[in-house]
């Protein structure tokens, strides 16, 4: 039986506007640029404002919009349902840019490229190979990762291209056209499956009557294991040689390439990305200034022509096709005037979030010292300016600054804290500058353990665990003592 009954229910419910509001906020300069155009050319009442224009207030549009005598056409797009309590004014003038925005006016962004299976490609179809060969041929550069490796068993592929080619040969056949063809293309020690083999193509491919380049290739060949461990003492003992020689060889080895397709992107097209500083922090008279990059304030209007076409629409109410477009154009300024609000309250959050990193890391600032970094989480930020821990992360994800010391990326300047022995508070980042500094001077033939970086560190003030030492040198893309060993 069917009964009626009143329910009480507490959600919460994200208005739109704080949904676009959110994406806004993590974007960076250029992925914000192209936002923008794509909203430029998707709205045709919104547009960019010159240099003398003056933006009405919006409320005109609801005065142009229901004029006396003008019937009120009802949309189901209307801002005024979602904006917030205290409403901004819709002036999009802004001053919270950088003086010296030209200079990043000229970013070049996309470039052609070419991929290392086309470049392969190209140079197999150039070799003089049997029509089936040459199918064998293509398929095994397009079995190549990105590094120019054959990741896959040979076996998998005989398989593979019976099924899917049908094509059916052996393992030695296939082998033999990867030695003999895939392998002789450039760059040298393409097709390799494994380190040892890419760097012994390439050493193979210098000349051999070179001592240096032949221990090398010996060395390659015969202690790879050795090489790899560090264990000098062996290879001198097990050829006979003086460290010098062997100083030698190792330098021909570290010319080479352990990626030799790093220099070629999946795509034809490759990106080339230059960093954008979302923000420019200036020092003058030992005043840190924070700036947004004009980029990310841009000066935008809602279209007086729009507004003019309302007005004309709006008073033929007898019209249903008027009733229409205006409906329409109701609907294109209401979407103007929203994006115009949601760019401002963007370029307002981001600012007070710098300013409060400003303020939180002035030293730093002034000083460039990784030293000075303070202890700063997400949560420090939050608290000065009001903001949700999550809207202050959104904010530095994937942002740059540009400060008088460099490009710097926000979330560098956020770190955990650790007590000192005078019971001071100090940056992770900190202690990891001193142990990378402990290490850079380091005797390379003696490189410290990680207990004796302990001791070392203790003896600055710095009582840390060996688990986190070795922790902080990983962070640090550091390896082992054994591995950091030099002649």
């Amino acid at each position: 039986m069917l009964k009626q009954h009143l329910q009480l229910k507490l959600g919460q419910k994200l208005a739109p506007q704080q949904i676009q509001l959110m994406k806004l906020i993590q974007l960076h300069t250029l992925e914000f640029e192209e936002e923008l155009e794509r909203e430029l050319e998707e709205n045709p009442a919104l547009e960019i404002a010159k240099e003398d224009s003056k933006e009405d207030e919006y409320s005109s549009l609801e005065d142009a919009y229901q004029d006396e005598g003008t019937e009120s056409i009802e949309t189901d797009f209307d801002v005024n349902e979602y904006i917030y309590d205290d409403e901004p004014s819709y002036k999009t003038a802004s001053s919270n840019y950088s003086p010296d925005d030209e200079e990043f006016d000229n970013e070049s962004l996309l470039t052609e490229g070419q991929s290392l299976y086309d470049y392969l490609t190209e140079q197999i179809h150039l070799v003089n190979i049997g029509e089936e060969d040459l199918k064998i041929a293509e398929y095994l550069i397009g079995n190549l990762d990105t590094d120019g490796y054959l990741r896959r068993e040979i076996k998998s592929i005989v398989d593979d291209l019976a099924f899917s080619q049908g094509i059916y040969t052996t393992k030695e056949r296939v082998e033999d056209i990867l030695e003999n063809y895939v392998q002789k293309l450039d760059p040298p020690g393409v097709g390799a499956r494994g380190l040892q083999e890419c760097l012994l193509l390439q050493i193979e491919k210098k000349v051999s009557s070179d001592k240096a380049v032949s221990l090398a290739a010996n060395i390659l060949r015969h202690q790879f294991e050795a090489l790899t461990n560090k264990h000098y003492n062996k290879i001198i003992q097990k050829y006979d040689i003086e460290e010098e020689d062997l100083k030698d060889a190792l330098d021909e080895i570290s010319k080479l390439s352990p990626k030799v397709g790093g220099n070629f992107d999946t795509q034809t097209i490759t990106i080339n990305q230059e960093i954008i500083p979302d923000f420019v922090i200036q020092v003058k008279d030992g005043q840190v200034i924070p700036m947004l990059n004009s980029k990310n304030a841009p000066t935008l209007r809602v279209s007086e022509e729009y507004k003019d076409i309302l007005t004309t629409y709006s008073h033929d109410k007898n019209s249903s096709e008027h009733k229409q477009a205006a409906l329409f154009i109701k609907q294109k300024l209401d979407a103007a005037k929203w994006y115009i609000d949601a760019i401002n309250q963007r370029q307002n959050t981001l600012l007070q979030t710098i300013t409060a990193i400003v303020k939180f890391q002035k030293d730093y600032f002034i000083t460039g010292d990784e030293k000075s970094l303070k202890p700063m989480i997400l949560k420090d930020v939050a608290d000065i300016t009001g903001f949700d821990i999550s809207t202050i992360s959104r904010v530095v994800k994937s942002k740059y600054a540009d400060t008088p010391n460099g490009i710097v990326y926000l979330k560098d300047l956020f770190s955990d804290s650790l007590t000192n022995d005078d019971g001071e508070e100090v940056s992770t980042k900190e202690i990891k500058t001193h142990l990378q500094e402990v290490i850079s001077k380091e005797n390379k033939r003696k490189p410290l353990t990680d207990d004796a970086l302990v001791v070392i560190l203790k003896e600055q003030g710095y009582n840390i665990a060996r688990r986190t030492i070795a922790k902080y040198r990983e962070q640090l893309n550091i390896p082992v003592a054994r591995l950091r060993k030099e002649l």
